[in-house]
């Protein structure tokens, strides 16, 4: 098994213990936590109850996975936290588990969750997230692949943030932010495409050419949504992006910065 467990480390006998996992001092294991092969605990880490580690997650000191949502209809019902393979959850980071809304809070694989983040519970994040230092996320936020978002960020909740766009450090979130975009400010506003991030994660001149198009049409043109929707499926290419992008801005529930 080759485990490392620090001798004050307190393990409940219902959690399950993978392969090669390294368990530091004053860590709370609680119950009914699966910790995953190589996965790694700093010291006092608190593992609640209720959480599901993937292989080679890594906790930093003093982070707190697993407590009760902060909801006053939360009635002690079974629900979870699961961090997907290969996260990185830094010091002093709180993730709850989620209410019967869903069931569970989520975060993706390969995520980089940094200092004094909190995810509240019902987020769901996903693979690839960059979540920097202090953010905090409100309840029932959805996080979609490969977004960055900048430190002292506060998301409102039942808010979702796309794919692959950037959120500016110190943001009021309050809208639905579209997939690709640049957003900052209080209020927050959008400052065009994320086109550094995109081409960083390989995405072809053509693609960022048409979403450049389908950006102007939406937010610098006097075309309203239908209009600018019935344009963008007219001229532009058919590619998978473009049709997240215009998904995104047709289903939007809190409404996207004009």
């Amino acid at each position: 098994m080759n485990q490392r467990i620090h001798a004050s480390a307190l393990i409940d006998p219902s959690a399950v213990i993978g392969r090669d996992v390294e368990i530091g001092p004053f860590v709370i294991v609680g119950p009914d936590v699966t910790v995953g092969d190589r996965c790694r605990l700093g010291a006092r880490v608190t593992l609640e109850r209720n959480v599901v580690l993937g292989e080679g997650v890594l906790v930093g000191n003093g982070a707190i996975l697993g407590g009760p949502p902060q909801d006053l209809k939360y009635r002690d019902e079974t629900t979870w936290v699961e961090i997907g393979e290969g996260t990185i959850i830094r010091e002093y980071a709180t993730i709850n588990r989620g209410t019967t809304a869903s069931g569970k809070t989520t975060v993706g694989r390969r995520c980089f969750i940094m200092t004094y983040v909190h995810i509240a519970h019902d987020c769901h994040v996903g693979d690839g997230v960059t979540i920097a230092n202090a953010t905090q996320l409100a309840g029932h936020v959805t996080i979609h692949d490969r977004a960055a978002i900048s430190g002292l960020v506060a998301v409102h909740q039942f808010t979702t943030i796309g794919a692959h766009c950037f959120i500016g450090g110190a943001t009021r979130v309050n809208q639905d932010i579209p997939p690709y975009v640049k957003a900052v400010g209080n209020p927050v506003e959008l400052y065009g495409l994320n086109s550094i991030g995109m081409q960083r994660s390989g995405f072809s001149a053509e693609t960022i050419q048409a979403l450049k198009r389908a950006y102007r049409l939406f937010f610098n043109s006097d075309l309203n949504l239908g209009q600018a929707l019935e344009r963008s499926r007219s001229e532009l290419p058919e590619l998978p992006e473009v049709t997240t992008f215009l998904d995104f801005l047709s289903t939007s529930r809190r409404g996207v910065p004009a």
